[in-house]
């Protein structure tokens, strides 16, 4: 796969179109209030005044949509609008149409609520509190905790009795979010027959859809979601949302088609980001360096209703072991109600945090030995072709080559610890999955489907659910189908993500489009080929199987002249079989056992990375400049290889983004601190580090032309690939994320007096 990518044109000559691009005759524009409390319950809504002004068409409030919803069917615990309290500022309250946007802003303004505050938790330890307010106090467990999850492998206790080495530390990792270029945005179209068109901006099509047909009482059939371009996603529009829901029944109610298009503000407050996450972890080590014992805890606040906070939980410890080989592992991992946004997934969903405090306690572990940290990760590395102690399956392995290429670019070897005072370099690693091995409602439904048509023109059209969101997915789809069938690009086009006209995939998240979809779309490839082969090779008098699809031609080898146009062998099979269709899906291998406890997890492969950063602090001002950073991931296969590289620059870039600056703050009222762009902090040029990408290629046996995933495991290592970098500029550990400059000055000063 080369060239260039397939929407490139149209997004850099401005031409795509986006959900906000599209208007409709007769459109509304909706609006919410939104609460001032974090935790109050609702007395009474007056929407009179609202409903009273010129131009307003109609009002929602939670009455209205009483009906719980919640992208996974364990945790259904939210409403469109708030019924009976509100959980957070910013919550949504109630909902207008009116005929211009500023006519709705200011008519939900107008509307009345009466509140009766109630004491709001903010912190673990409040929510943790038998004694604390519950958020939720209809939930069958009488307690903030969400999910807690405890897991033992092996003897941890044997292990770290036995250990020649422990190494202990705390961990703080902070909230951050995901700063999309493109707002949450969402316009319903009514058909005046009873059915209703979304077009979002979302990475779920086929879950929203189910939501929808939920909170709404209608049936599936009489829903479509279509999801036009989205100006990135990175986890933040993998959540059915309030607008959405909203939008179609404010749609539903008036008869007209009605568009929300949230702030940058309401954007900050929509939130699902990154879990803040409290962490413990000890480490035993054998006298010669193995890594024999690992013993985590943690504990995170994650907002005022569930998202995916369920599977955080789990991910925060089943990853653990990777891409290490080790035996004996304990977690105990909570998830909390907190009287904030909710979080939910961002780029490494639940990975992130652990990989944090376990990579930089790795290099305090090679210290407490007097070993090199990247020796020490060498002797402990898990092989190909083996299993974790908690059941994961790892199929190809490059990791090591990762570590040797990413050391040896940087010149790891002959820096760490020989560079001047204020200079370090850092080495960290991970692994990350390749899409879930359990899909979020329980079935024995394909992950990803494709339907193919091929026209007696010659052009083939790939129908497919995936979400491309930025990353490419359409690219890869064409690609799959056109290298199969020997045509070019130009001759393909892709439709995705309209439940109408497109099969179901389950959407853009966990890193498994390219995986799933691709071996999807390989699978339909492959079977109209078959078709086309066995109409050619009865043409020509030959053996369909030595059927040769190349350069536009079909032909047998070594008798190119005698062969036929792709458009020829089209009409040739329709001739015999009449319209040119074909189908192709991918469900996941069985993995590990199928009770619920542990279907969490497991993925079909997992990708690998290392990763060195080489920093300068300054020890005057504490301020940490990352100046390089090599990144050597085992994608696989790389199907193209500027996608790759740009997707390994955007999660290092987003990764520097946590470590150095971002994080999801409050007031004491529960009010975000800095909810614009202006005010929440992410890299600009100048704080953006020179990323050298290595492309390192394992050929994984199930993924499409041996494939894996690149989207979101480069994250992975950045953060503690610098923090390790700036303890050996300085020798300061650091825990607690970002590294600030007074954090830094703080360590430093405790560092002199001996603390």
């Amino acid at each position: 796969m080369s060239g260039p990518k397939l929407d490139g044109l149209e997004k850099i000559r401005g031409t795509g179109r986006f959900t906000d691009d599209l208007t409709r005759p007769h459109m509304l524009h909706g609006a919410f209030l939104r609460s001032p409390h974090a935790h109050a319950r609702i007395q009474s809504i007056d929407t009179g005044a609202a409903l009273a002004m010129e131009g307003v068409v109609a009002v929602l409030t939670g009455a209205d949509l009483p009906v719980k919803y919640g992208v996974l069917p364990v945790a259904q615990d939210e409403t469109a609008l708030a019924v009976g309290k509100v959980r957070f500022v910013g919550e949504e309250v109630a909902a207008v149409a009116a005929v211009d946007r500023s006519t709705a802003l200011a008519a939900a303004q107008a509307i009345t609520v009466v509140y009766e505050a109630l004491p709001p938790v903010f912190t673990a330890a409040s929510a943790s509190d038998e004694n604390a307010p519950l958020l939720h106090e209809d939930r069958r467990k009488k307690t903030n905790i969400l999910r807690r999850v405890q897991r033992s492998y092996g003897d941890v206790e044997a292990g770290l009795s036995g250990a020649h080495v422990l190494s202990k530390g705390s961990y703080h990792y902070p909230g951050s979010t995901h700063v999309p270029l493109e707002p949450h945005v969402a316009l319903a179209e009514p058909d005046g027959h009873g059915r209703i068109t979304l077009t979002s901006a979302t990475q779920i099509p086929h879950h929203l859809h189910k939501a929808l047909a939920k909170v709404l009482q209608m049936r599936l059939q009489d829903l479509r979601v279509v999801k036009p371009h989205v100006g990135a996603g990175f986890g933040g529009k993998s959540d059915p949302f309030a607008h959405e829901i909203c939008a179609v029944a404010l749609a539903r109610e008036t008869g007209r088609p009605v568009k929300f298009l949230l702030n940058r503000e309401e954007v900050f407050y929509a939130h699902r980001g990154r879990h803040p996450a409290d962490m413990e972890i000890t480490l035993g080590a054998a006298e010669d360096g193995e890594i024999t014992t690992c013993d985590f805890k943690a504990v995170s606040c994650g907002g005022a209703y569930a998202s995916y906070g369920v599977v955080t939980a789990y991910y925060f410890g089943v990853f653990l072991p990777l891409p290490y080989r080790l035996q004996n592992l304990r977690f105990d991992t909570r998830r909390l109600y907190t009287n904030h946004p909710p979080c939910g997934p961002k780029r490494g969903h639940g990975a992130i945090q652990p990989r944090f405090a376990l990579e930089v306690q790795v290099d305090r572990l090679a210290v407490a030995l007097g070993m090199r940290p990247d020796h020490l990760r060498l002797k402990n590395l898990a092989p190909p072709d083996s299993q974790t102690c908690n059941g994961l399956t790892i199929t190809s392995n490059a990791v090591a080559e990762c570590i040797e290429q990413a050391t040896a670019a940087a010149g790891y070897g002959e820096k760490h610890g020989q560079l001047p005072n204020g200079r370090g370099v850092g080495l960290a690693t991970s692994a990350y999955m390749c899409g879930a091995g359990h899909p979020i409602h329980n079935n024995k439904l394909p992950h990803s489907a494709v339907q193919l048509l091929a026209d007696r023109s010659g052009r083939v059209s790939v129908l497919s659910g995936t979400s491309d969101i930025g990353q490419g997915s359409n690219h890869m789809l064409a690609a799959m189908v056109t290298g199969e069938l020997g045509i070019p690009l130009r001759d393909c086009t892709v439709l995705e993500s309209d439940t109408d006209l497109t099969p179901v995939d389950l959407g853009a998240y966990s890193s498994r489009v390219t995986f799933m979809a691709g071996n999807a779309a390989l699978d339909a490839a492959r079977s109209l080929k078959a078709t086309l082969a066995q109409s050619v090779a009865e043409s020509l008098g030959g053996d369909s199987a030595d059927v040769v699809f190349e350069n536009q031609r079909v032909f047998l080898p070594g008798h190119e002249p005698e062969g036929v146009s792709f458009v020829e062998a089209v009409a040739l099979a329709e001739e015999t079989h009449g319209t040119l269709a074909a189908t192709g899906s991918y469900t996941p291998p069985t993995q590990g056992s199928r009770f619920r406890r542990e279907s969490v997890g497991p993925s079909p492969a997992y990708s690998f990375t290392a990763q060195v950063a080489e920093v300068e602090v300054d020890l005057e001002t504490g301020v940490v400049q990352v100046t390089d950073i090599w990144c050597a991931h085992d994608c696989g296969k790389a199907l193209h290889r500027g996608i790759v590289e740009g997707q390994i620059e955007g999660s290092v870039y987003m990764g520097v983004g946590e470590a150095l600056l971002e994080e999801h703050l409050f007031h004491e009222s529960g009010l975000h601190r800095s909810p614009s762009i202006l005010e929440y902090k992410i890299p600009t040029v100048h704080e953006t580090p020179r990323i050298h990408s290595i492309l390192v290629e394992s050929n994984d046996p199930a993924g499409p032309h041996g494939a894996k995933e690149v989207g979101e495991g480069p994250q992975l290592p950045t953060v503690p690939a610098i923090a390790n970098a700036i303890f050996d500029a300085c020798g300061i550990w650091l825990e607690d994320a970002p590294f600030t400059p007074d954090r830094v000055l703080r360590a430093l000063e405790q560092k002199e007096r001996g603390s």
